[in-house]
């Protein structure tokens, strides 16, 4: 039996952003300190950011972050209601030019033709004490009502994301949500894509950084 109330939203960007910034600061130093692979940034970098950073983290155009928050069940003792805590968060970056979002021929990657609406998907992070409950799946889900919401044309939206494979819970989550599998993609493009060019190396010709090992994941929306 679950022992809180879950909701899930896109924090808006209006004056409780500065509020909405130390919530968020809380649960992503928590996911960079307990899951470092999954991050292509570091606890390190991220603890020593001013208030104001995450501010323009979040204020940022062409980005969309979304909030699982965690209410704990009243019971009957009287006191204060409980307050939530933010458990899991989701970016969005979009709409990309399509300049940006083309990679190279040997990724697999099909070309996007035609009035397409094209964001990256990233940084999709549940805190383990509250994995096992499908949060994670309706985070994206959240994310992805957004993006299908009839707000402007083009009619049709891609959405991709960029996963390491042997991530398997992860990789069986976006699949049951209709990704599909679409190419193979280097840690540098990883990198571009998710909005973190600066943290490459002058030199990206060794391995790591183009080896082909990361799965391109892509699913398309129709808007109505």
């Amino acid at each position: 039996m679950s022992t809180h109330e879950y909701t899930f939203f896109r924090i808006p960007k209006d004056d409780t952003i500065a509020a909405s910034a130390r919530k968020y600061k809380q649960p992503r130093l928590h996911a960079l300190s307990v899951a470092p692979a999954s991050f292509s940034s570091t606890y390190e970098i991220e603890s020593a950011l001013p208030d104001e950073d995450w501010v323009a983290r979040l204020t940022a155009g062409g980005k969309e972050t979304f909030i699982c928050a965690a209410t704990p069940l009243e019971d009957d003792s009287a006191g204060p209601r409980p307050q939530s805590v933010w458990v899991g968060q989701l970016t969005l970056r979009g709409p990309q030019n399509r300049d940006d979002f083309v990679l190279p021929v040997e990724s697999g990657q099909k070309m996007p033709l035609g009035d397409k609406e094209l964001w990256q998907m990233l940084s999709l992070f549940t805190l383990p004490e509250y994995r096992g409950q499908g949060l994670g799946k309706e985070l994206c889900r959240e994310a992805l009502d957004y993006l299908s919401s009839d707000r402007e044309a083009p009619r049709e939206v891609w959405v991709r994301l960029m996963v390491k494979p042997e991530n398997h819970a992860t990789v069986h989550l976006y699949r049951g949500l209709g990704f599909a599998e679409v190419g193979k993609c280097t840690l540098a493009e990883a990198l571009i894509a998710n909005g973190d060019r600066d943290l490459l190396p002058k030199d990206i010709s060794g391995e790591k950084y183009s080896s082909r090992s990361g799965l391109i994941m892509m699913l398309q929306i129709g808007r109505s």
